[in-house]
């Protein structure tokens, strides 16, 4: 199977002054974790979470250990990680995800 890689830019939910947005990389391969997805965050920050979390999360708040997704509006979601070091809130445009789960999808379908 071949690894689904796709650079999103989000913005990352901050009290500091917006940096704008910045370049993430959504990766997904199948042979190491058919269930799980990982967003690469600038300055070596990696997160992994279920393909299912991210799907459900896109249309109603959802929750799997420490992330969480939930959809803002009509064309945004937000994705909430959290670690011993605090919390990070990414916030993507939804059609990003969505592209992205179904290339992960073609590459390697639902696995119960």
């Amino acid at each position: 199977m071949s690894v689904v890689e796709q650079y999103a830019r989000a913005h990352i939910v901050t009290d500091e002054e917006d940096p704008g947005a910045v370049p993430v990389v959504l990766r997904y391969d199948p042979d190491s974790d058919p269930r799980s997805v990982h967003i690469d965050l600038p300055g070596a920050h990696e997160w992994t979470c279920s393909r299912a979390l991210l799907e459900r999360g896109l249309t109603a708040p959802a929750t799997s250990g420490d992330v969480r997704v939930w959809p803002c509006g009509r064309v945004q979601a937000v994705v909430e990680f959290h670690s011993d070091g605090g919390v990070s809130v990414v916030q993507f445009e939804s059609k990003a995800l969505v592209s992205f789960l179904r290339r992960t999808y073609k590459a390697e379908p639902v696995v119960s």
